[in-house]
């Protein structure tokens, strides 16, 4: 007889792979340690697999078990959706919400969606992600984020996802105030400075780093932040530039701090996206909040 996984056996696994003992899988479940144990020992023996290595100090995901984790995560991530969407089709407007936003756009697009859509579902949780796509996709895989508005650069995820276009933004190069280079008109009169960037491994970046190298005389980044705040606070705190996203120079939070220096090379838009699973069905309400955010997208960059 073919075995069967249950669904108690893919909750203890899930949440022992998470918390990295039995101990701990214990507490979170508040089931007992035996009662954890025998879950995971049948689960190993219907799948003929190991799954966890068995450590002094805890245990650690096997190749096998780093694999059926990606699947079994998924199932309860689905299974919480289904069963959301149920309660919301019947009326009952409860559950949680799960998106992930590039930092810009939480800066800017997210605040007035997020706080109309919490006073009109006051029950419904809402968890907000913040950073560049490249760090969001195993979530987004393993259905823990429902969608993510980000930036993208064509490359391996395209079969994986569906990419909706939102808009786009333009980018500038900028200073602190009073920097020596206010005034410049070019790139080549700015190769002298120091410059920061946000990481290439992130969309928007990877392609300003390929428009660079086919320059002949491109800027030395010396310092790459994987935050996009801790760039920001380099460039406002010091003496060097960065390209950042053009609307920073009329935020109310940082443009005292900020000045953007024009030159007469344009530099790419980045294009922003609704990134979601190829095979995701969105709750009634997750659905929603994406309306919103597409009906804010077109008044702030299509008005």
């Amino acid at each position: 007889m073919t075995f069967q996984v249950k669904i108690h056996q893919i909750r203890a696994f899930v949440e022992v792979a998470r918390q990295g003992s039995i101990r701990g899988a214990s507490r979170a479940l508040q089931l007992s340690q035996p009662a954890l144990t025998k879950s995971i020992k049948e689960l190993e023996e219907g799948i003929s697999a190991q799954l966890f290595i068995r450590r002094s100090k805890g245990v650690a995901l096997t190749e096998c078990g780093e694999s059926f984790y990606q699947h079994a995560n998924l199932i309860l991530e689905e299974l919480r959706a289904a069963q959301e969407e149920i309660q919301q089709r019947q009326g009952r407007l409860t559950g949680q919400i799960n998106i992930g936003m590039g930092a810009s756009v939480a800066r800017t697009l997210m605040p007035p969606v997020i706080n109309r859509f919490h006073q009109q579902h006051p029950g419904v949780k809402v968890r907000i992600m913040e950073g560049q796509l490249v760090s969001m996709i195993n979530e987004l895989r393993q259905g823990e984020l429902d969608f993510t508005i980000n930036s993208y650069y064509k490359g391996p995820y395209d079969y994986e996802f569906t990419f909706e276009k939102l808009f786009e933004k333009n980018f500038a190069i900028f200073s602190r105030r009073d920097h020596p280079a206010q005034g410049a008109q070019s790139i080549s009169a700015l190769l002298k400075y120091n410059w920061t960037m946000p990481t290439p491994r992130g969309s928007y970046y990877k392609q300003l780093e390929e428009l660079f190298s086919h320059r002949a005389q491109i800027p030395t980044v010396g310092v790459v932040c994987e935050t996009f705040s801790s760039c920001i606070s380099l460039v406002a705190q010091s003496d060097f530039l960065s390209i950042l996203p053009e609307e920073l120079g009329t935020d109310p939070l940082i443009a005292h701090r900020l000045v953007m220096i024009p030159v007469v090379e344009p530099l790419p838009k980045a294009a922003y996206y609704l990134i979601q699973r190829r095979d995701a069905q969105q709750t009634p309400l997750a659905a929603s909040l994406i309306t919103q955010f597409r009906r804010q997208s077109q008044q702030l960059f299509q008005g």
